[in-house]
């Protein structure tokens, strides 16, 4: 098998059990590779360390599948990876039943740039890096094995692709969309929610919310709270799940917001006149609604991705604080502001200094009551600390 050898001195991140190899470490290829191909990774002494998915095109050179160097890698192995993913998960007790659930996430489940999301019957699948995407057919095979799902959907539209040398592309891998009168949809926490696997945002939920989705809700109780990139409405819905006095929800999206008025009318028992729903852009609208002198006992910050990587850390920084200034001072003494960043560029402690900064601009003390993370079907493998990118703050404010 050809050999990417590492240049001396860049195999300790390996040694670490890291699956990334960067550009920058590589020495040379001996032999011929095709994009997505398996190489054999060897230190510079000739050492054998692991085997990776070669990718001439990024700057993550080669992502391992394994750190096991004579491990083969067939179709067999993509079934004892997909399979070991999803009972990982079974065995825990807080996510069965879950008909809405993550499968794979990527190299934490030992599948670098593969994600799979399970929806009811249907599974969308997103592969985003050279790899993957060479062994398409082995991951859907192994995907439909082990779940038994009637469909599969690729969602593998993601500008990252090109950074692979890849075009996006999305469609049925296998089975076909559902009847509009079968329209997917799951139930999260007793609230039932529509999914657009298609055209919505991700895999077609935020899957990853799942957890301080129903914080919100244990905390909504008798409380006025706001709502800020509410989406379709998740966090919306479950605070009125929870008893909320009531709830303004604020998206730039109006297909998002039509979305998120068909979701409260697919759960009848919730109080529709409690909610209020603003197609606006968020920043503006939060200067209004202070003009306006209102003040919110809960507040939910989610905004879309300001730092797709740490180059773009310090631009998004200017933005996560405006947005958790403007939070700050809408809230009423001993209000709970939850507030999150999905940036991958940010990391937990930068975050928690931006927000610091952002209470001293509110002129508000404040403390942190809670950390919030991904659901645990968003694993981190404790050596690839990349895959803990959303983080959140519960802070209670004087």
């Amino acid at each position: 098998m050809t050999q990417l050898k590492l240049l001396p001195g860049k195999d300790r991140s390996l040694q670490n059990r890291h699956p990334w190899i960067f550009a920058g470490s590589v020495d040379r290829l001996d032999g011929r590779a095709r994009i997505g191909d398996t190489v054999d990774v060897v230190a510079a002494n000739g050492r054998p360390l692991a085997r990776a998915a070669w990718s001439p095109h990024s700057k993550i050179r080669a992502r391992v599948w394994s750190f096991d160097p004579d491990e083969v890698i067939d179709d067999a192995f993509f079934k004892r990876r997909v399979a070991a993913a999803i009972e990982r998960r079974a065995a825990l007790p807080e996510l069965r039943g879950q008909d809405g659930l993550r499968l794979i996430h990527g190299e934490s489940d030992g599948l670098p740039g593969v994600v799979a999301d399970r929806y009811g019957d249907t599974v969308v699948v997103q592969l985003t890096a050279a790899g993957p995407d060479k062994w398409r057919r082995a991951i859907v095979g192994a995907l439909h094995k082990a779940t038994g799902c009637a469909r599969i959907y690729e969602r593998s539209d993601v500008d990252v692709r090109r950074l692979e040398g890849l075009e996006p592309t999305a469609g049925w891998l296998l089975g076909e969309a559902p009847p509009e009168a079968e329209a997917l949809s799951i139930v999260e926490n007793g609230v039932r929610m529509k999914v657009d696997v298609v055209g919505g945002h991700k895999t077609g939920f935020y899957l990853d919310q799942r957890d301080n989705r129903l914080l919100t809700r244990e905390l909504a109780a008798g409380r006025a709270v706001l709502n800020c990139f509410c989406y379709t409405g998740g966090f919306s819905l479950q605070a009125l799940a929870g008893g909320a006095a009531s709830v303004l929800s604020i998206d730039s999206s109006g297909p998002a917001l039509r979305t998120a008025a068909e979701n409260l009318a697919l759960n009848p028992q919730l109080d529709a006149s409690r909610a209020e729903w603003r197609e606006a852009d968020v920043f503006n609208e939060l200067r209004k609604l202070r003009a306006e002198e209102r003040r919110f006992d809960l507040i939910v910050l989610d905004p879309p991705k300001f730092a797709p990587s740490a180059a773009h850390a310090e631009r998004a920084a200017r933005a996560y604080k405006d947005i958790n200034v403007l939070g700050m001072r809408l809230l009423n003494p001993g209000g709970l502001l939850m507030t999150y960043s999905c940036s991958g560029g940010i990391g937990p402690e930068m975050f928690q200094g931006i927000v610091a900064a952002a209470a001293v601009d509110a002129g508000r003390d404040a403390r942190i009551l809670r950390r919030l993370a991904a659901a645990p079907d968003h694993p981190v493998a404790l050596h690839f600390s990349e895959g803990e990118y959303l983080k959140g703050l519960l802070v209670q404010a004087d």
